[in-house]
């Protein structure tokens, strides 16, 4: 759910993953599972000095950073600042800093539309044409909760190729919706669910026709002013704060100043700055109702249920999840330059928030967040090495496994441990964190096994945060790998050049020796590897490229398959 950078889920290949500081516990006897490894909370000084331990590292001094909060009875135990927060200066980031915070601006946005809902100036209830009457519902009833709760079905504008053409742009909202209200519904609005920038977009505005206020005014006057967030706001194209951080992304492997975005087009969806005591401020306020009434939070902290009956793991603004039978109220954030995660667990009266001035952290901010809670709470993550399995035990749980007929995921043994690949999706390492669990590595999400009466692995259930699905193992054959051949390099000279997927997303081809490399716009570059001379494939993730050769003889353009999609890309360079 990263935001407000490329949208295109096409070779989206950027692995954030976790450096071995925080995957390998000093002094934890092998063989055991984190989980019962300590069950007591640590005492402040003892969490402190353990966190001090696994971030640092993670974190260099000369590089972008990360500013950490945990909180416990509403008291900071923890905050502190890592890294850089302007690379040209040297200035070190602080936990005063300011840094933008990308979706979790949603729980502001919810909370502004339920401040309105208390007051009777709206329900969410309303139909958005009640107050957004020009909007084109394609003749169904969309409603604000709907908008809140990412089930109206209308298309993210991030999406758009337009948006992702001239995110630096100044834009008016009318402008901005231009870009998407003429797109057609994914699905009858409260039928399912699909994450939507475009329903927190036409949450400002409606804040905005009803309270006859500026979104950023009205954010200072409801939120900021009374609950003293002194270094929070509405963002900048350039930092406007005091200690307000730079934010930086990576090109290359070189960390380069992030790609300029007008905050016209996060608005609503994205645009707000805060630091970690406001952000603290902030839950605070949540946990003495200084903002809503209690029974307005309630619902906004419970998962929304379809008129299908299913129930999502969104309510208004938060995504509720759960650790260990500990509930989380939670959202992350990604804006360029910036990523962060922001959780509470109301039951233990734990809040933690991670904010990075990098969109390509060494580490997931949201795995970073879990992992910290678990310290907190004396019930760490599991780790590599906690428990382990030999081959033949692994190999009970290859095989493919069907959830529905759009996603097939195939598990299968490389060496020691088993891999996981969604079809179209990229490959995931897995470790065991008991006899039939599963853990991605350096990422939140874990596998977990089902056996039939005789013993037999017969499915398995993936878990990310509140989400679950279960997949049911198959007599499917393994799609067989795909091998490489070699190919002179007149060949290879041929593939080079750039090829637009669409406006301004970009796949450029380069030669590398006698490698063929390919880099799509914001993202990290890749080997792709020849099965003919037109034919490549892409092992990071499950993608094919077909050029099209040209009258003279070079390629004139490509097309990109992936998750059953297929994309053409004319060569522009």
């Amino acid at each position: 759910m990263r935001l407000f950078r490329n949208q295109f889920s096409v070779l989206s290949l950027s692995l954030l993953g976790i450096l071995p500081a925080i995957l390998v516990p000093a002094a934890r006897p092998s063989h055991v599972h984190a989980a019962t490894a300590a069950q007591t909370p640590p005492t402040d000084e003892a969490l402190a000095a353990r966190l001090d331990q696994l971030l640092a590292p993670i974190f260099p001094a000369d590089k972008p950073g990360a500013t950490i909060l945990v909180a416990r009875n509403g008291q900071a135990i923890y905050r502190k600042g890592f890294g850089r927060s302007d690379m040209e200066s040297g200035a070190p980031l602080r936990p005063e800093s300011v840094l933008r915070i990308g979706s979790v601006t949603k729980q502001f946005t919810a909370v502004g539309i339920l401040r309105l809902a208390e007051r009777g100036k709206l329900s969410v209830g309303d139909t958005i044409t009640k107050w957004l009457p020009d909007y084109p519902t394609h003749g169904r009833t969309i409603t604000i909760e709907h908008l809140l709760t990412h089930t109206s079905g209308i298309k993210g504008y991030t999406e758009v190729p337009e948006f992702n053409a001239h995110v630096n742009d100044d834009r008016t909202t009318d402008q901005v919706i231009a870009l998407f209200k003429d797109e057609p519904l994914q699905f009858d609005p409260g039928t399912n669910w699909a994450y939507s920038n475009s329903g927190y977009f036409l949450l400002g505005v409606i804040i905005e026709k009803v309270s006859g206020m500026s979104y950023a005014d009205f954010m200072q006057k409801e939120i900021f002013g009374p609950l003293e967030m002194t270094h929070s706001g509405y963002g900048k194209r350039e930092p406007s704060f005091p200690g307000e951080a730079r934010g930086y992304a990576l090109k290359d492997g070189q960390v380069v100043p992030a790609e300029p975005l007008s905050m016209t087009g996060p608005y609503a969806a994205g645009a707000l700055v805060s630091s970690l005591d406001d952000l603290l401020r902030w839950d605070n306020a949540l946990d003495a109702d200084r903002l809503l009434k209690p029974e307005t939070s309630r619902v906004m902290w419970t998962p929304y249920r379809q008129s299908t009956g299913k129930t999502s793991s969104y309510g208004y603004g938060w995504l509720m999840s759960e650790y260990e039978g500990h509930p989380i109220q939670e959202h992350n954030g990604g804006i360029n330059g910036f990523t962060c995660h922001a959780l509470r667990m109301p039951d233990d009266r734990l809040y933690v928030a991670v904010l990075t001035n990098s969109d390509e952290p060494p580490a997931d901010p949201g795995f970073l967040a879990l992992s910290i809670a678990g310290e907190a709470l004396g019930r760490p993550l599991p780790v590599p090495g906690d428990f382990s399995m030999t081959t033949d035990e692994l190999d009970r749980f290859v095989g493919v496994y069907v959830a529905d007929s759009t996603t097939v995921r195939m598990i299968t043994r490389d060496g020691d441990h088993l891999v996981s690949q969604r079809k179209g999706g990229a490959r995931s390492s897995l470790f065991p964190a008991n006899d039939s669990t599963f853990a991605f590595v350096g990422r939140p999400v874990k596998l977990t096994f089902g056996r039939d009466a005789k013993g037999q692995v017969d499915r398995v259930t993936l878990q990310q945060g509140g989400y679950r699905q279960t997949a049911r193992k198959t007599d499917d054959p393994m799609p067989a790998g795909r091998v490489a051949i070699s190919l002179p390099p007149v060949a290879l000279a041929a593939c080079v050049g750039e090829y637009q997927l669409a406006p301004g997303f970009i796949l450029a081809v380069t030669q590398e020796g006698n490698s063929l490399m390919a880099q799509a716009t914001g993202q990290g570059k890749f080997e792709i590897f020849p099965e003919s001379e037109t034919r490549f494939f892409v092992t990071v993730v499950d993608a094919q490229i077909e050029f099209q050769k040209g009258n003279d003889g070079r390629m004139s353009g490509l097309t990109l398959h992936q998750g059953g999609a297929s994309m053409t890309a004319p060569r522009i360079k």
